[in-house]
């Protein structure tokens, strides 16, 4: 009886925790990902070069832009691209690929905040 109940509330714990991490659609129709232990951040790819990167905190409230830079590491057509990405103001970051970028890339963004801290996002 006790092993059948500590099976399900372990089930249930990394069910609970998995889906916590899983990434969620935006409101700016790319996927929010987490970004070290202060972040979310929402990439958004539509088929263009440019790229835009929201900042927000953990409680989905926009950060400025201010001060912070990117770079974008992507995966488009078999190909790496990678380019800087520049405050575009608001909570906006914004980067001009060298290609066309999808929407759903894959890939990763390395964020320096304004005090040089560096986290980073996997998509």
């Amino acid at each position: 009886m006790y092993r059948l109940l500590a099976v399900a509330l372990a089930a249930l714990l990394l069910s609970t925790s998995a889906q916590a991490h899983a990434p969620q659609a935006g409101p700016n129709g790319g996927k929010v990902i987490h970004a070290g232990a202060n972040y979310h951040v929402e990439l958004v790819a539509s088929g263009t070069t440019e790229v835009v990167l929201h900042l927000t905190d953990m409680n989905d409230k926009p950060i400025a832009a201010d001060g912070y830079r990117a770079t974008a590491i992507l995966v488009v057509n078999g190909q790496t691209i990678r380019f800087p990405m520049q405050p575009g103001g608001g909570s906006r970051l914004v980067g001009t690929a060298p290609v066309a970028v999808p929407a759903g890339v894959r890939g990763a963004v390395q964020i320096t905040t304004p005090q040089g801290a560096t986290v980073q996002a996997r998509y």
